[in-house]
This record gives structure tokens, sequence and C-alpha cells, in this order.
């Protein structure tokens, strides 16, 4: 090995953003937050009243919500702690502790309204369909501001895009509780107001799952959506002097934050650091991931020049197997030219 053998490229721009901003953002949440308690609480009262399930299914809705915007809230403050101990990362996951804890209770809920709305479409109750009306129609308005509310606030967040699109799901509801309540009111139709709770509950079924989903997939390490390791491998192997791409790993610290780490092969008497750098300003450019972490080697100069790493599993270091390399690659191997993955 030459003295480049073992250069580890450790390169952490820390100008990219890192998660959602907690001082321009809590202001926009608070106020939305604050809107929706209060019409919360007038709409669970008119909804008893009312004997309305799509007004109650509505402000159930609308609590799941809230509650979503306090966890972003604390979850900001948590975010804003530096890396201390244990956690390198810091706190940035809790953000998506939340979501996931969103998701499930909206999954939850999801399922007791839908039997509380089968049952009312057996025997429907008494409906006060004008109250209904009126209520929905200003559940609409209130929405609306609460949307616009959220979407001044830093989307790229998981919490804060989870809550924005809830707002939007209650947007929708309403439409349907108000759609309900005018046909109770003109036609007598009891049954439209359970129908329209079933309307709430696929929203809120969607929401939950994709909350769920998302959450999941970052806990889970998985790539970002958007982001193929086959593909991005197979560009960073075509790329000057690199001979061979293995060990790469793509995941999320939190939303919107994507990092990678990679074992890269260079041909002997290759630059590791020029290509180091231009492999990180290309996956910064063209992939948005700036946290990259990129161990540089020769491939081993004692064999044929053209001889690459062998990864499969041996007793020790050998002619086919230099020393100082993994002996197990994690995933498939990325190398110029036609490959299996």
């Amino acid at each position: 090995m030459t003295e480049h053998a073992h250069s580890h490229g450790h390169s952490h721009s820390h100008s990219h953003a890192h998660g959602v901003s907690p001082d321009a953002d809590r202001r926009w949440l608070r106020a939305a937050l604050i809107l929706l308690t209060a019409y919360m609480a007038v709409e669970v009262v008119i909804g008893v009243v009312a004997q309305s399930l799509a007004l109650i299914s509505d402000a159930a809705h609308m609590l799941t919500d809230a509650v979503s915007i306090v966890l972003a809230l604390i979850a900001m403050r948590l975010a804003a702690r530096p890396a201390r101990g244990g956690y390198t990362y810091g706190l940035k996951r809790a953000e998506i502790l939340s979501a996931q804890a969103n998701g499930i209770t909206l999954l939850l809920l999801s399922v007791w309204l839908a039997y509380e709305a089968v049952e009312r479409l057996i025997s429907p109750p008494k409906v006060t369909g004008g109250l209904v009306l009126i209520t929905a129609l200003s559940g609409i308005v209130v929405n609306l501001i609460c949307t616009w509310l959220l979407s001044r606030a830093n989307r790229s967040s998981l919490n804060v895009e989870g809550a924005y699109q809830h707002i939007l799901t209650d947007l929708f509801g309403f439409v349907a509780t108000a759609v309900a309540g005018l046909v109770v009111l003109t036609t007598g139709f009891e049954r439209a107001d359970a129908i329209a709770s079933l309307v709430v509950v696929a929203l809120m079924l969607r929401a939950g799952t994709g909350l769920v989903r998302e959450s999941g997939r970052i806990f889970m390490e998985a790539a970002p959506a958007g982001i193929d390791p086959d593909a991005l491998g197979d560009h960073l192997v075509a790329a000057n002097e690199v001979v061979e791409v293995h060990d790469l790993h793509i995941w999320q610290i939190t939303s919107g934050q994507p990092a990678l780490s990679a074992h890269i092969l260079v041909a002997p008497g290759g630059d590791c650091h020029k290509v180091r750098r231009s492999l990180q300003e290309l996956l910064s450019g063209e992939y948005g991931i700036t946290h990259a972490t990129l161990q540089v080697d020769h491939v081993g100069e004692q064999g044929a020049p053209d001889e690459l790493l062998t990864l499969s599993p041996r007793p020790g270091p050998g002619p086919e197997q230099p020393a100082g390399h993994c002996e197990d690659a994690h995933g498939p191997v990325h190398r110029p030219g036609p490959h299996r993955h």
C-alpha cells in the first residue's frame, strides 16, 4: 500500500439545514395550535348537542392535529440540543418518534370511528342538520387559516408536514360534513352523517398510514425516498480512477438529513484525496447528500494492476485479499461496466 492506502475522507459539511428551524417556526405552530384547540372544544359541544358523529369525528381528528403540533414543538426543542454523550446525533429523531406516535394514534382512532359510523348506518340517530352545516362551514374557514399558518413553517420536517397534511385532511372532512349537514337539512336522510364520518375515517387512515410508513423507513435506516442506492453506487463507481464501491449505506438521520458512508477503492497510483473531493461534490450537488463519510483506499498493489478486492470471507490476509480491507462487504459491490446487484 502507498501512503494513501488509508485516506479516510470524513467530510461532514455543516452548512446544510438540520431539520426544522425552531425559532422561525414555533410562532406559526403555536398560532395554529391555539386556533385548533379553541375550535375543537366548541365543535365537541355542538357535535354532542346535534348528535352528529361527523362533527365528533372531525373534532377527534383535530385533536390528533393539535397533539401532532405539540409534539412537533417539543421535538424542535429537543432537536436543538447539541450532540453529547452517547447521543452522537443529538436528539434529532425525536420528531420521528412523535410522527410515528401521531400516525399510530390516527390509525387507532379511525378504527373506533369506523365502528361507530357503521353502527349509525344501521340505526341512525336524529341529527340536527342545520347545526351541523353551520359548524362545518365555520370549520372550513378555521382549517383554511391553520393550513396557511403551517404552510409558513418549514415543511421539510416530517412532523410539520404531517400536521400540515392532517389539517388538509380536516379541511376535506369538514367539506364532507357540510355536504352531509345539507343533505340531512334538505332531505332528512340522516345516514348522510355516518357516511360523511366514513369519508373522514378513510382520510385519517391514509394520513396515519403515510406517517407510520415514512417514520418507519427512517427508523429502519432505509434510503431516502427518491434515491436508488444501486443507481447511486453505479454513479460513484463511474467516476475517474474509481474501480470499486462497496459497504455503501444511505440513510436519514431525521427528516431532510440524508447521510451516506461507503468504502471506495481507487486504481493504483490514483489520487485518493482528489477522488474523495470529487465524489463528495457529486453527492452534494446531484443528490443533496452533504453528510458523507467516504473511506478511500488503493487497490492492493502487490498483485496485478487490474486486481480487485476479493470480498468473500477468508481466514486472513493473503495475496487475493490485501490486509486492512473488510472481509465481508455489506450489500452489493459496484464495479465499472455491467454487473449484478
